[in-house]
């Protein structure tokens, strides 16, 4: 079965990221990473997918780009389609990057994604849940 693993971070994270955190952020207040975080981050990202696709488990993975960079589609009253920029998510968490993969069962996905959680980060770094949800084998077919 297939399951989507998702991590989740705030427009503050990826400014912390890139070196704009601390103070100066758009209210993260958290640690500014250093190229030794990041690169410690990224080799550890780069191993669970190395190992998921070695499993033959690993459909996709991806990381996404700052909700600053987002936009946002909704409707008016009349159907017209109103597009605003970013950025979302000062407050609330939103979707950093996922993993597509196909499993045996919850378990295992679970055990993947309790990995994924012991990702490591700078000390005071939000430590978000990592989001498993099924994908139903007849999603999407229909479409």
């Amino acid at each position: 079965m297939k399951y989507m693993l998702m991590v989740l971070g705030k427009q503050s994270d990826y400014e912390a990221m890139d070196g704009r955190g601390g103070s100066g952020g758009s209210g993260g207040g958290g640690p500014v990473w250093t190229e030794h975080d990041l690169k410690a981050m990224f080799d550890f990202m780069g191993a669970v997918n190395d190992d998921l696709a070695e499993s033959g488990e690993l459909v996709d993975a991806q990381g996404l780009s700052e909700p600053a960079q987002a936009r946002l589609v909704t409707a008016a009253e009349d159907g017209t389609p109103v597009i605003s920029d970013g950025p979302y998510g000062e407050s609330k968490e939103v979707l950093a990057g996922y993993w597509v993969l196909d499993c045996e069962n919850i378990e295992r996905a679970t055990a993947i994604a309790a990995r994924v959680h012991q990702c490591p980060v700078p000390k005071g770094v939000p430590n978000y849940p990592v989001v498993i949800r099924p994908i139903p084998e007849a999603c999407g077919n229909e479409m």
